[in-house]
């Protein structure tokens, strides 16, 4: 049976995507680990078959941990991806009431993305912080009637907690990207999308026309570029770019090969199917 670890705990939007995706659980063993860089290292050491976690949400952006320990201290590669919906729901035990609630635990994510309805709702309402939206509905428990939740509906369900209102974000088009990892290449489908990090040999004018050049030349589309620092110099950055195609395509490979001469190294986060949403 296929071991997959994701970031934890229980309840987790990541385990949400993880569900999504593998809708019969019998085929999977889940394992919720506490971070992002442990579920990394367990496909690194071999401890899991496949890995889960966050790498872009479309109000935040990336999701920056995820992208620095995927290109400087990690060799697994980004095997899948699926995006999901993200929903919140305020959560609180069976006797409470909006009328009572005076604080309201979450990610600071969560409570960002949820300010038009605690504006509105919950006005001068004290937030507190909590390291994911799980352990912020888990503590629920641990607390007084005037205590809500920003969490999923998962977790509710879970922890055996009350709904008190539902869809609460501001955005309904708020979503998060999941990528799975794993230790291979996938074999190409013919709808995939390529993850690569350059690395420049020296910051100088041009560097960044050069790599867009050799995919512009062969029509290759990029679905995303962004820069990372370099962990060197104030001012060194790398290149993180998403684009269209399979590395096993001639064109994407020959595309990639040649940016070797105007950049340091080339670091492959993976060669993966597309996600499609139904």
């Amino acid at each position: 049976m296929k071991k997959i670890s994701y970031l934890g705990p229980r309840g987790t939007f990541t385990e949400e995507a993880l569900f999504s995706f593998y809708e019969n659980t019998g085929e999977i063993t889940a394992e919720p680990l506490g971070t992002i860089v442990e579920v990394i290292k367990s496909i690194d050491r071999g401890d899991s078959d496949e890995g889960l976690i966050p790498i872009e949400n479309s109000l935040e952006g990336s999701v920056n941990i995820t992208q620095d320990i995927l290109t400087f201290e990690s060799e697994a590669k980004i095997i899948r991806e699926i995006t999901i919906p993200i929903r919140h729901y305020l959560i609180g035990k069976k006797n409470a009431s909006l009328k009572k609630i005076k604080k309201v635990i979450s990610h600071p994510h969560a409570t960002a993305q949820c300010r038009s309805f605690l504006n509105n709702k919950l006005p001068g309402v004290e937030i507190v912080a909590a390291n994911s939206t799980a352990e912020a509905v888990k503590k629920i428990l641990d607390f007084d009637d005037d205590f809500a939740a920003i969490g999923t509906k998962v977790a509710a369900e879970l922890y055996g907690l009350h709904i008190m209102e539902k869809d609460i974000e501001d955005s309904r088009d708020n979503k998060t990207r999941f990528v799975f990892i794993g230790n291979y290449i996938p074999q190409k489908t013919g709808q995939d999308k390529t993850s690569i990090v350059c690395f420049l040999k020296k910051d100088k004018p041009g560097s960044l026309y050069k790599i867009l050049k050799e995919f512009a030349d062969r029509e290759i589309n990029l679905t995303k570029i962004e820069s990372r620092p370099a962990r060197k110099n104030i001012g060194d950055y790398v290149f993180m770019i998403d684009l269209e195609g399979h590395l096993h395509e001639k064109k994407v490979f020959e595309g990639i090969e040649s940016l070797r001469r105007n950049v340091y190294m080339i670091k492959i986060l993976g060669s993966y199917p597309v996600w499609k949403e139904s």
